[in-house]
């Protein structure tokens, strides 16, 4: 782990600080992806990037964050003694992203098709997930 610290280190500080993929779609846009909705074409190489390179299940369970937070707020706001509003709230935020994770690979195949992108094959089941 040092190594890897050392080595970004050594390198200039433009090539250190994370960049925005080319084609991102901004803060706006990415909201809309993250609730659900189709972006146009212009987007296909980054919703294609989102959805299948590395990390592409805790992007999922950071976009499912977007959703559930605010109606997990919107219950703490709600009348009642602090220990229901809390235990509401996080049974939602839990019970959301448990779902999320379960039928992770589900919801991505179903983003994918939306977007018109190819479902790539699970090494399990040797085909794409969700096909017949």
């Amino acid at each position: 782990m040092a190594y890897a610290f050392h080595q970004a280190a050594a390198r200039p500080a433009s090539v250190v600080g994370m960049t925005r993929l080319a084609g991102d779609p901004g803060v706006v846009r990415w909201l809309w992806f993250a609730l659900g909705f189709r972006l146009t074409a212009e987007y296909r190489d980054w919703v294609l990037h989102e959805l299948t390179d590395a990390g592409w299940r805790v992007r999922a369970l950071g976009r499912q964050l977007v959703v559930l937070v605010p109606v997990a707020g919107a219950f703490l706001a709600l009348p009642g003694p602090w220990s229901l509003r809390i235990g509401i709230a996080a049974l939602i935020i839990f019970g959301g992203l448990l779902i999320a994770a379960t039928y992770g690979d589900s919801l991505r195949a179903s983003r994918l098709r939306q977007h018109r992108l190819p479902v790539p094959e699970d090494p399990d089941l040797g085909r794409p997930t969700d096909s017949a």
